[in-house]
C-alpha cells in the first residue's frame, strides 16, 4: 500500500491493472488527437507514473499504440462472437446490440482504433488492419455456416468485398453517431442491420 499527497491510502496496481490503467489513459489520448500529436510522457502524467515505468510495459510510442489498437480488437471480437447453430438473422440485431453497446460504452477506444489507419507508422497499421481482417473472417465463417446465405456463397465472388464494405460502412455510422446521437441505438442497430442483409441478400 501506498500513501497519496493528501494521506490517503491507496492500494498498490497489480501489473495487469496497471497495463490496463495505461491502455485506458492512451484510448482516451489517441482518440483525441493524431498519433503523432500523443506524447508519452502526457500519458504517463495523466496514469500518475514515472515515464521510465511506462517505457518498462510497453517499450515504444508504437507498441504502446499497438498494444490499444489489439485491446480494442480483442474487445470488440469477443462481443460480437456468432453463437454457433444459431441462424444469422436472429443474431444479427443481438450482435449488433452488443456491438453498439461497446461502441457507447468504450467510445475513446473505438475511436482511437479507427485512428490507426491514419497513423504514419506502418507497424500501427499493420496491428490496425490484421484486426479488421479478424472482424470480416469472423462475419464470414457465421454467413458460411448458416443454411441459408453459406449455400448461395459458395457461388459468390462478391461477398467478402460486401462484408468489408458493410464494415466500413458501420464504423463510419458509428463515429457519426458518436459525434451526437441523432438516432436512438435501436435505430442505428435497424439500419447497420438492413444495410448488411441487403448487402449479401441470396
Amino acid at each position: 500500500m501506498a500513501a497519496d499527497q493528501g494521506g490517503r491510502t491507496r492500494r498498490r496496481l497489480s501489473t495487469e491493472e496497471r497495463r490496463e490503467q495505461l491502455l485506458s489513459v492512451g484510448a482516451r489520448l489517441f482518440s483525441e488527437s493524431p498519433y503523432d500529436d500523443v506524447w508519452i510522457e502526457r500519458v504517463a502524467e495523466i496514469a500518475g507514473v514515472s515515464r521510465g515505468l511506462l517505457y518498462h510495459y510497453f517499450p515504444t510510442k508504437r507498441d504502446f499504440f499497438a498494444a490499444v489498437v489489439e485491446r480494442e480488437s480483442e474487445r470488440m471480437l469477443r462481443m460480437t462472437a456468432a453463437v454457433p447453430g444459431v441462424p444469422v438473422r436472429e443474431q444479427l440485431a443481438a450482435g449488433l446490440d452488443a456491438y453498439l453497446e461497446y461502441v457507447e460504452a468504450h467510445a475513446h477506444g473505438y475511436r482511437a482504433f479507427h485512428r490507426a489507419d491514419a497513423a504514419g507508422d506502418q507497424a500501427v497499421r499493420r496491428v490496425y488492419h490484421r484486426a479488421l481482417a479478424a472482424q470480416e473472417r469472423q462475419i464470414l465463417d457465421a454467413l458460411m455456416a448458416d443454411p441459408e446465405f453459406g449455400p448461395v456463397f459458395e457461388e459468390r465472388a462478391d461477398v467478402r468485398l460486401a462484408v468489408r464494405g458493410w464494415l466500413a460502412f458501420t464504423t463510419a455510422v458509428c463515429l457519426e453517431w458518436l459525434r451526437g446521437p441523432e438516432l436512438t441505438r435501436g435505430q442505428v442497430r435497424d439500419l447497420c442491420a438492413r444495410a448488411l442483409l441487403g448487402a449479401i441478400a441470396p
